[in-house]
């Protein structure tokens, strides 16, 4: 089988995953160049797969790239760096794989959807719950279950390291940041929202103090509240004050007839009157999110994909409605 081959922009922590997921397994992919602004990685990178057109940024790699040397590109790369890269892409015809947040500016985002459906080019967003085993079940069970009821959904923790991530103006805030997760997995569970709601506090955790950067400015957490069609209400909380103990992180789904302790990437507990299930993670959703991009790559399929770049975008848009409400205090009607 003729190997797909892969261009990687950015080499950082989330090309790691991705790496040692994927690329170091499987036979059919080569990855035969890579780009990342500090040399160490690019070099760390390049040694690892024995590429030797490795370039400083992304416009010295499409200046010497095209269609004809690339098959692929996966993009994992700061929020604030997404400046012409998936533009490139989609001018050269190159399929590309981009983490999450897209972009910063929904209207970047909108014109890069727009050119993606224009060219029918495959994509994909890293949203790779929507490929663990965990949801696949959790998806089921609501599907076939009365419609209608409660969900609450949390990712609290501390403050990730990059240094982006403390800035709302450089990561867009938690929700948007890292939250996204949840908020894909809601939409995917439940369509379109009707409309969001939105709070924020700061003020729980001091700048410049115990390691956070004296220019932080982020929120400390934030609660959104999403109507869906069927009588669906979901709280979604996200805070990054917390040091020690990590409380819930994952979704809990109340339905009729039975209650879904969505565990986040590491079990499921679902109970009935009759019993209690507790199911373990069996799979790497990174793995199976990077089969899905490449086997649709190799079809010329832009429909195999669970989450191409329009999908994602909704995702990535309901958090920017919610940060809207956040700085309105008013609600934001969807539709």
């Amino acid at each position: 089988m003729e190997k797909i081959r892969v261009g990687l922009i950015g080499c950082g922590g989330r090309m790691g995953g991705h790496m040692s997921s994927s690329f170091d397994h499987m036979e059919d992919v080569q990855v035969v160049a890579v780009a990342d602004p500090i040399e160490e990685r690019r070099v760390a990178a390049a040694a690892r797969y024995g590429v030797r057109r490795a370039y400083r940024d992304h416009s010295e790699l499409f200046a010497h790239e095209s269609r004809e040397t690339l098959d692929a590109l996966f993009i994992a790369i700061e929020p604030t760096a997404h400046k012409g890269v998936e533009e490139a892409a989609v001018e050269k015809g190159i399929p590309f794989l981009v983490e999450k947040p897209m972009t910063l500016d929904p209207e970047q985002g909108r014109r890069i959807a727009r050119a993606v459906a224009e060219k029918n080019l495959v994509t994909a967003v890293g949203f790779q719950d929507r490929y663990l085993d965990l949801m696949e079940i959790v998806k089921a069970e609501v599907d076939s279950a009365p419609k209608g009821g409660l969900v609450y959904g949390a990712w609290i923790g501390g403050i990730p390291g990059p240094w982006w991530w403390q800035k709302k103006s450089t990561c867009g805030g938690q929700l948007l940041e890292q939250n996204v997760h949840l908020m894909d997995g809601l939409r995917w569970l439940y369509g379109e929202a009707i409309s969001v709601y939105a709070t924020a506090s700061r003020g729980m955790v001091t700048p410049g103090v115990d390691g956070v950067s004296p220019e932080y400015d982020t929120d400390d957490h934030s609660t959104v509240v999403i109507r869906f069609d069927n009588n669906v209400t979901a709280t979604l909380v996200s805070g990054c004050y917390v040091r020690g103990s990590r409380p819930f992180c994952g979704l809990a789904i109340s339905l009729k007839d039975r209650v879904l302790e969505y565990h986040l990437r590491n079990n499921l507990v679902i109970r009935t009157p009759a019993e209690t299930r507790d199911i373990p993670r069996r799979v790497d959703q990174t793995a199976r999110l990077d089969r899905a991009f490449i086997d649709a790559v190799r079809a010329g399929d832009p429909a195999a994909v669970r989450s191409p770049y329009a999908d994602g975008l909704k995702s990535l848009e309901l958090c920017f409605a919610a940060n809207q409400s956040m700085e309105s205090g008013q609600a934001v009607i969807l539709r």
